[in-house]
């Protein structure tokens, strides 16, 4: 069992993912605890290249198995290269994304099924899941407008679905809040960036007290 702290942060586009987690970093390492932030796909240079052919824009005839697969290659990649190694020294992990991402990406809005994504997945991570999952939960259409807003956000293929598909990955993830209660907990995310923060540390911080 490994004696660090896994920390996924889930949501749509435009969510505040990237945002909160810099934050939350910076607060856990000012009370002298070490901490790993990394993204999926990428966070290691093979599962970055595995990144740059799943979101570039160009590769739109991309079949949604192929999509899956991909995933779920880099996903095994960053785990026995970076994340496995950090936990077992005893690091926060705070990961951009992880499972749940595909189940919902792949295995709700593209309609591929949960069963069919968690198979390839249990393959790949070998059943190893977070200690604690937060779910950003914003509107699509807030979601899409601060992407619209941010000039420094490259735009991915993702980014370019209809609405229609980002509130199909809405939904997927209000199914999996059922699916797994004790670990992913839900953060409104359409509130001030503070709020957001302030919820969200709240959150590990009592997870981390529950470990000691």
């Amino acid at each position: 069992m490994n004696k660090g702290l896994f920390v996924t942060i889930e949501g749509g586009e435009g969510s505040g993912k990237s945002t909160l987690i810099e934050r939350l970093a910076h607060t856990m390492q000012g009370m002298g605890r070490s901490v790993v932030t990394t993204r999926e796909p990428g966070g290691i240079p093979i599962a970055e290249k595995i990144r740059s052919v799943i979101l570039d824009r160009e590769h739109t005839a991309m079949d949604s198995r192929t999509e899956a697969l991909l995933y779920a290659a880099s996903r095994r990649q960053h785990l026995v290269e970076k994340v496995i190694p950090a936990l077992e020294q005893g690091s926060i992990v705070i990961c951009d994304r992880f499972v749940d991402s595909s189940l919902v990406y792949q295995g709700y809005a593209r309609g591929l099924g949960y069963e069919q994504i968690w198979a390839i997945n249990e393959f790949a991570t070998r059943k190893m899941m977070p200690d604690l999952t937060l779910y950003l939960d914003v509107s699509p259409q807030t979601g899409l407008a601060r992407i619209a807003r941010n000039a420094d956000r490259e735009i991915n293929r993702l980014d370019m679905e209809k609405l229609s598909f980002h509130e199909r990955v809405r939904e997927g993830y209000k199914q999996l809040l059922l699916r797994f209660p004790g670990r992913i907990v839900e953060v409104n995310a359409e509130k001030d960036a503070d709020e957001v923060y302030a919820e969200a540390a709240s959150i590990v911080e009592s997870r981390l007290a529950s470990m000691l």
